[in-house]
C-alpha cells in the first residue's frame, strides 16, 4: 500500500484530515474479501459503504461490517421508510464516488447513515477512500463522530 495518488482518494484525505491516512492498492479491492485481503483483516473488519433509496428518493448510506449482508426489513423500520438498494448512477450522482469506492463521508448529497452495530466489536476498521483500491483505517468511534451517526441492529441473523 502507497499513500493516495488519485484524485478521489486525495479529496477524501482532505476531508478527513490528518488523524487518517487514506492508503491505495496496486490493483482494485472493491469487494469486502479483495479488501481484507490486501489490507491483511478480517472480512469483518472492512466497513462497506451501502447506498440505498428511501421512499422520498433520498440516499440512505449504511456503514456495514463486510461480513454481514443489510437486513431492508431492519433499515426501514429504524428509518420508518422504505428502501432499495441503489444502482450505480444514483450512487454516483448523490455521492460523488463509484461503487467499490463509496466512503463514509464526503458525498455530494448528505444521506441520512445506519451503522452496523457489529463494527464495534473491533478496535480498529477500514473503509474506503474513495477509489476501489483506496482505504483509512479508523476505529468505530471515530467512524461515528465522522458519519454523525450510531449504530444500529441492520445486518441479517443468520
Amino acid at each position: 500500500m502507497q499513500i493516495a495518488k488519485h484524485s478521489k482518494a486525495i479529496r477524501v484525505q482532505h476531508l478527513l484530515g490528518s488523524d487518517y491516512t487514506v492508503l491505495e492498492f496496486d490493483q482494485p479491492a472493491a469487494s469486502a474479501a479483495q479488501a481484507a485481503a490486501a489490507i491483511g483483516c478480517s472480512i469483518a473488519q472492512i466497513a462497506k459503504s451501502l447506498v440505498f433509496i428511501d421512499a422520498g428518493n433520498n440516499p440512505v448510506l449504511v456503514v456495514a461490517s463486510g461480513a454481514n449482508r443489510v437486513d431492508e426489513t431492519k433499515v426501514n423500520d429504524l428509518l420508518n421508510s422504505i428502501i432499495h438498494r441503489a444502482d450505480a448512477d444514483f450512487v454516483k450522482k448523490t455521492t460523488g464516488f463509484s461503487i467499490g469506492g463509496v466512503p463514509p463521508v464526503g458525498h455530494d448529497t448528505p444521506p441520512t447513515v445506519l451503522l452496523d452495530q457489529d463494527l464495534q466489536h473491533f478496535t480498529e476498521i477500514w473503509a474506503a477512500g474513495g477509489t476501489p483500491s483506496a482505504v483509512f483505517k479508523l476505529t468505530p468511534q471515530q467512524l461515528a463522530t465522522l458519519t454523525g451517526s450510531s449504530f444500529a441492529d441492520v445486518a441479517i441473523n443468520e
